[in-house]
């Protein structure tokens, strides 16, 4: 079952919001990756409040729908060892905000 962690919403260069787990409630930003060079690189990058880099974003499109959408991958040291896989979704019943979902497994 997916879970929603955060939320943000958009900005001019990018996204806005919060990040929430048992051990983290964060403000985050995702902003546009102006610095990317090639393929490989986010097109997004993620960061707390306070400057620090916990991930990456990019940008994808559904195979059915054709509609885009961003994949997020997150890593810092109070997920642990391994990434966190997410991607932003509408928020149920809102236009403007966005959810980070992700699949924990279990």
């Amino acid at each position: 079952m997916a879970q929603a962690p955060g939320y943000v919403t958009r900005t001019e260069t990018g996204f806005e919001g919060t990040l929430a787990t048992m051990g983290l409630k964060k403000r985050i930003r995702i902003v546009e990756n102006t610095a990317k060079e090639t393929d490989a690189q986010p097109d997004y990058r993620i960061r707390t409040e306070d400057g620090v880099e916990i991930g990456g974003g990019w940008s994808r499109t559904r195979r059915v729908s054709g509609n885009p959408y961003v994949s997020l991958t997150f890593a810092a040291p109070e997920f642990g060892p391994n990434r966190i896989y997410a991607n932003l979704g509408r928020a149920a019943g809102e236009d403007d905000r966005m959810a980070i979902l992700w699949n924990p497994r279990g």
